[in-house]
């Protein structure tokens, strides 16, 4: 027998009738068609917000430690000690020195020298930055301090923006400026 349209139907289960709601009560959902009686969640609306307490202070209102952010743009430094230093028993020390050794995570990070411990030789430390007592420890030890510039990719990590990236010439040039240049070939030919 040939199979036509009008026998095609969807499968079991598959289409559901709507629950129809305030249809009288021998219909199980009559009167206040399964909202209770009175009150906010029977009005309509969505309702108040997951994070709502009725009015009470919120918790992100209520405890000092929920304020704040976390900084995910935030140089990722790596922080040595003098004492650390000292245990390595070399004689100059740089960032590619601290990272064969097993002391830094990378050479992607940034060093910086703090000044917890003591050094007893002297010692030439090559670092990105130091703080004011490690370098007053080092000098002090016969030891030399060399600041290395930054390289890292936080150096000009910023937080992405829609704002277009013009340069000083083209603004002065009144780029997309009314009566200013249309394109930026003509400003810079």
């Amino acid at each position: 027998m040939p199979m036509d349209l009008s026998d095609l139907r969807p499968a079991d289960g598959a289409n559901r009738d709507r629950k129809r709601v305030g249809r009288g009560h021998g219909s199980g959902h009559g009167k206040t068609s399964g909202k209770g009686q009175k009150g906010q969640k029977a009005r309509s609306g969505p309702g108040p917000a997951r994070w709502f307490e009725g009015g009470q202070l919120p918790i992100q209102k209520r405890m000092p430690y929920k304020r704040g952010f976390t900084n995910i743009f935030a140089a990722q430094w790596e922080e040595v000690n003098l004492d650390r230093i000292a245990a390595l028993g070399v004689s100059e020390v740089t960032p590619e020195v601290l990272y064969e050794k097993g002391v830094t995570r990378g050479l992607e990070f940034p060093v910086k020298v703090l000044g917890n411990g003591e050094l007893t030789s002297a010692v030439k430390v090559s670092a990105h930055a130091f703080s004011e007592s490690a370098k007053s420890a080092i000098e002090a030890a016969g030891g030399s301090v060399e600041t290395v510039e930054r390289t890292d990719r936080w150096v000009t990590a910023r937080p992405r923006s829609r704002r277009l990236p013009l340069n000083r010439e083209l603004k002065q040039a009144g780029f997309g400026k009314a009566g200013g240049p249309s394109s930026r070939d003509t400003v810079e030919s």
